[in-house]
């Protein structure tokens, strides 16, 4: 896309500023994996999606965050086992969590914290964070991930909103930049990127990614554009989704959710900010608390899934950092996010409908290696759930003295998701989805929502 003079018919099929219908429409599109955005809107139609004001935050700590670092400490194991970090009292009686998280503490009555998550593949990758199954024997077309279920299921909460929205940025490691993809629907509910692969492509008329943080030339841009557009007829003839595709890329509402600089200063300050670069040494994630807040934005905006990747949690040790370092780094980034996340939700009347969950692909040896790191383990990791309606200020299931496996209660992924869909009023046991094949599949295999959280 050009940007030219403003110079072009209708006839010409060219909106004013040289911007052509065809490929205005397909802007949208370029971010869901190449489908037009009327083709999406019609598909959205098609499934006869529903409205509510449901929905999840996923935040995925690429790499695999140390679970007894965080919030399992085990002061009373081995020096070689125990770290150096020391628990600190949370204002639930009983639970504590690791020194360097004081304000997640302070908050822990909004926190479910699962000490006990087992069943990961051990494989480096968010798929089984984003979808809840494994990688073998899926179907023709693959599983869809818990936002591009949200999005043939319920659709966006309000028009002019993508259902399922992206802030997962380019990474090196691809397997730690999955979005979540559609599966077996179809790229027509496929995550609508404003960062990774699609960064490129989102140029409206000379406005890029960069420049919707720009509200003023933003606003002023698309405000033109419309303008122009509705002046000298270009929608006339538009059918019903084309019409929505434009309001969808036109109106302010997407615009205004991504420009985060429209937020009071003081709730920027209590996010925090963080940084756009990939952190630690380089492959994954970026430590940018922003995310969260334009999470957020989305989710009130309308969006009923938006998926965030946050940081490098792979820490192995030197010459990287051993794993005490890098957390003295990421936790207390970590903590200011979350934290201003969580009361920013509350704040806003929305913490009964918006779920979030934390988590990552596996948890960290309990053993700590020669360079300081702990390794790779898959036998058990933690997640925290916020949010939703849920009962929180607890704790689910516990690891053996040494933080080896499950002591009790061990909870499966595909348990995290089922209730993460009973928040979103939708029936596990009943609803289904057809294949490509046309088979029936269940969201989740065999599982319930976790009734510690009903």
């Amino acid at each position: 896309m050009t940007r030219c003079h403003r110079r072009a018919t209708r006839e010409g099929g060219v909106f004013p500023d040289g911007v052509s219908r065809r490929n205005f429409l397909r802007i949208g599109g370029l971010a869901m994996g190449g489908l037009a955005l009327p083709d999406l809107l019609r598909a959205e139609a098609r499934a006869g999606v529903r409205s509510s004001n449901k929905s999840v935050i996923m935040i995925f700590l690429s790499g695999g965050p140390p679970h007894q670092d965080l919030v399992d400490l085990k002061p009373d194991a081995p020096v070689e086992i125990r770290g150096e970090f020391d628990p600190i009292d949370t204002n639930v009686p009983g639970i504590q969590i690791c020194e360097h998280l004081p304000r997640l503490a302070g908050m822990m009555d909004r926190v479910a914290l699962i000490r006990s998550m087992v069943g990961s593949e051990g494989r480096h990758a968010a798929f089984q964070c984003l979808t809840g199954h494994g990688v073998a024997s899926q179907p023709q077309g693959g599983w869809p991930s818990l936002g591009a279920t949200l999005s043939k299921l319920r659709g966006a909460a309000a028009p002019g909103i993508p259902p399922f929205v992206s802030l997962v940025p380019k990474m090196k490691g691809q397997f730690w930049a999955d979005p979540g993809q559609p599966g077996f629907l179809g790229v027509a509910h496929g995550p609508f990127r404003t960062l990774g692969d699609a960064h490129d492509d989102m140029v409206l008329n000379g406005i890029t990614v960069d420049r919707l943080h720009d509200r003023q030339s933003l606003l002023a841009s698309v405000d033109r554009f419309r303008r122009d557009a509705d002046g000298q007829g270009f929608m006339t003839g538009l059918d019903t989704f084309n019409q929505q595709a434009f309001d969808i890329l036109t109106s302010s509402k997407l615009a205004q959710a991504l420009d985060i600089e429209r937020e009071d200063r003081r709730v920027r300050q209590r996010y925090g900010y963080g940084s756009p670069e990939p952190a630690g040494y380089g492959d994954a994630g970026p430590i940018m608390n922003e995310y969260f807040l334009t999470a957020r934005r989305l989710v009130e905006a309308g969006a009923r899934c938006v998926t965030v990747a946050y940081g490098r949690w792979d820490w192995h040790g030197r010459p990287h950092g051993t794993t005490f370092e890098n957390a003295r780094h990421h936790f207390p980034i970590f903590d200011q996010g979350i934290t201003a996340l969580l009361e920013d939700l509350r704040e806003r009347g929305l913490e009964r409908d918006v779920s979030v969950v934390v988590w990552g692909e596996f948890g960290r040896t309990p053993r700590i290696n020669a360079n300081g790191g702990r390794d790779h383990w898959p036998a058990v990791s933690c997640a925290m759930l916020a949010g939703g309606g849920m009962r929180t200020g607890q704790v689910i299931g516990s690891t053996n003295r040494l933080g080896e496996h499950a002591q009790d209660r061990p909870v499966q992924f595909k348990e995290v998701f089922a209730t993460l869909y009973r928040n979103l009023g939708i029936d596990v046991d009943a609803v289904t989805l057809r294949d490509l094949t046309g088979r029936p599949q269940f969201l989740v295999d065999r599982a319930s929502a976790i009734k510690e959280l009903i």
